[in-house]
């Protein structure tokens, strides 16, 4: 039998929390980030991280970053938004657009670094960057009960590309996904049923809109998803107020 993640399928129960108990962090637990137990399994509980963001410990290099918001609740399940760049991009480079967000409606923000200078999928297929995204959502798992219901995998340009692209592989594990300015899905396998939001520029001067926006639309309205679909006076670019309809769509 073929490996399930060739199709870019991750196990569905990735997000199952370590504990449903939470208590505060000792002391001694590291503010830096998660790398000392990035090799723990989500069973294993470790308590939840001060506010601010914390590198995973995934990689020497490229690595991923988590943003956790000031007062998260510990006492239920909270919401992440995984936040995936744009080509040639890296995580500092997209967070402002969602921290902000996070701080007033509290959830995680997960923003990883392409293993390469744009995600696996553009290059040829689902590989080092689907199974670290699984490592990294593993690892929040082992610290946080996550709110299943309110999973949003989103990006801008080639990462909505990609956000598209797994989300709809990996719906019965995103709750949402969301793409700014994407350009292309690549789907063998369809899971769950997603809320999907695809927001394009009309001005978009690298990603066409009749071509990418409006197609990718239009072909998951016909696959039966529910889509909001919103174009706006611009370029290829990730506009604040797209984001904030964005977030609203996510937390409704």
């Amino acid at each position: 039998m073929l490996d399930p993640s060739l199709f870019g399928r991750m196990p569905p129960d990735v997000l199952v929390s370590a504990s449903a108990v939470r208590v505060s962090p000792p002391v001694s637990e590291s503010a830096t980030g998660l790398s000392s137990s990035s090799s723990s399994s989500p069973s294993s509980f470790q308590f939840p991280l001060p506010a601010g963001r914390h590198s995973l410990g995934l990689s020497e290099a490229r690595d991923a970053v988590l943003y956790v918001p000031p007062d998260l609740p510990t006492d239920r399940p909270v919401p992440i938004f995984v936040m995936f760049h744009g080509a040639g991009g890296f995580p500092e480079k997209v967070l402002p657009f969602i921290e902000p967000h996070a701080q007033r409606h509290k959830f995680l923000v997960l923003a990883p670094h392409s293993t390469f200078p744009t995600w696996d999928i553009v290059i040829g297929g689902s590989g080092p960057d689907l199974e670290r995204l699984q490592h990294a959502l593993g690892a929040l798992a082992a610290r946080y009960r996550i709110d299943t219901g309110r999973v949003a995998f989103a990006g801008f340009s080639d990462g909505a590309s990609y956000a598209l692209s797994i989300g709809v592989t990996n719906g019965d594990i995103a709750s949402h996904v969301i793409a700014f300015s994407g350009g292309f899905m690549s789907v063998f396998v369809q899971e769950g049923q997603p809320r999907i939001f695809i927001a394009h520029g009309r001005d978009d001067e690298q990603l066409p809109i009749e071509t990418s926006g409006r197609q990718n639309a239009n072909k998951l309205k016909a696959a039966g998803y529910d889509v909001q679909y919103v174009e706006f006076d611009g370029l290829h670019i990730i506009e604040p107020g797209v984001v904030a309809r964005a977030i609203d769509f996510f937390l409704a």
